[in-house]
């Protein structure tokens, strides 16, 4: 049997990734944390991911221009995103419209549902099963 799904937690907030790894380390994940854009684009290549969670304001390279590289290149567009925002719903259907890419495999609002989360993860994490 395979280890434990490998989760990238790509936020600029400290208090969110410490949040999120300890709620999906709790369910049995492993986390991996990023920053911002950049250092989750470090992360992505070291190694094989099961699923990302992407915050969208960041500085540095924001997790929009993150999330349109992921999406573009061959080697990663299957892992699936899930968006973690405090940015309203319209954004949502702004990314979803876009024809370069396609739409985040998940969106969850800022504060965050922990129910809505965790079923999001474990839907698409089964999905993948790489």
């Amino acid at each position: 049997m395979a280890g434990p799904k490998r989760i990238l937690i790509v936020d600029d907030e400290q208090d969110i990734r410490t949040y999120l790894s300890a709620l999906l380390g709790d369910q049995g994940y492993e986390t991996v944390q990023a920053k911002d854009g950049e250092e989750a684009m470090q992360k992505v290549q070291a190694g094989p991911l099961d699923l990302i969670t992407l915050d969208i304001s960041m500085p540095e390279k924001s997790g929009i221009k993150f999330f349109r590289e992921m999406k573009t290149d061959d080697r990663w567009k299957n892992i699936p995103i899930i968006v973690v925002t405090g940015v309203s719903e319209d954004f949502k259907k702004f990314i979803s419209s876009r024809h370069q890419v396609p739409a985040p495999e998940g969106f969850v609002s800022k504060p965050i549902n922990q129910e809505e989360i965790l079923d999001l993860v474990q839907i698409l994490t089964q999905q993948g099963n790489s």
